[in-house]
């Protein structure tokens, strides 16, 4: 499957994506934070959602390529949200996986118009300091500029003992990649989303919704789940999948996820 890799811009930002897939359907990706661009891994992220080709052409974008400082996760949302306009994409199929699924419920709210059905992996309706310790943890790692042990509390993060143990030499091969630029963006983007919440704001997402939340989850808690089942549970267009024992980052290891995503887009 080619994978193209691409820019969109306007006057006051630029922003890398790329696109793979040959549906008529409209796929958009917006991935967590990351140390690395997720456009480096471009064909294996397209690997992992070989199961939605046939059916949707998928849009995954990276944050803006300049990052202010002060750029909040409300600021990613409004960014996004324009590059998604000036690319005239519309009745999209929206998955947010962690910091990118709290720009997917902003989007979601502040331009409902754009969004057909809304997939969240791993995400929360707010931040507190409860469940910001690890990121908090990240962040004073990032600014020692020690790649390695940035990738290595990254990876245990996210991943369950056992896969971790797997990537452990990939990570710390990783780590040793890391650029000051790359650091500081790191920095910037980890301390986006304080002071997240739209729970009060839930009520008004009006199209239908996919949950899948991992428990454990080491990074935002695994009752983040819980202010969407109260808000959405009940509703017949909502789903939830529990994935028990992947960890954070389900969305990459967990069997079966992309087929539940595509099973709620097509069929639900």
């Amino acid at each position: 499957m080619a994978v193209e890799k691409k820019r969109v811009g306007n006057p006051r930002f630029t922003m890398n994506y790329f696109t793979f897939g040959e549906g008529d359907k409209t796929f958009v990706i917006l991935p967590g934070l990351s140390i690395k661009p997720v456009s480096d891994m471009a064909k294996l992220v397209a690997d992992g959602y070989s199961v939605l080709h046939k059916d949707f052409t998928a849009y995954v974008f990276d944050r803006r390529s300049d990052i202010p400082e002060d750029y909040s996760v409300f600021d990613m949302a409004r960014d996004t949200a324009a590059a998604i306009k000036d690319l005239g994409l519309k009745d999209i199929y929206l998955f947010g996986a962690s910091q990118g699924g709290m720009m997917a419920l902003l989007i979601t709210l502040e331009h409902p118009e754009l969004v057909k059905k809304l997939a969240l992996g791993s995400t929360t309706a707010h931040t507190c300091e409860e469940n910001s310790k690890v990121i908090k943890n990240w962040i004073d790692i990032a600014k020692t500029k020690d790649g390695v042990a940035l990738y290595t509390a990254f990876g245990k993060a996210i991943y369950p003992p056992k896969t971790y143990q797997e990537f452990e030499g990939a990570l710390r091969l990783m780590g040793s990649t890391v650029t000051d630029d790359e650091f500081d963006r790191f920095v910037t983007m980890a301390s986006a989303a304080k002071d997240f919440d739209v729970r009060e704001s839930l009520k008004d997402i009006k199209c239908p919704v996919l949950v899948l939340a991992p428990d454990p989850d080491e990074v935002l808690g695994s009752d983040t789940v819980d202010d969407f089942r109260a808000e959405f549970a009940g509703r017949e267009d909502y789903r939830e999948r529990i994935y028990e024992g992947y960890g954070h980052a389900a969305f990459d290891t967990a069997p079966n996820y992309k087929e539940e995503i595509l099973d709620f887009f097509l069929n639900a």
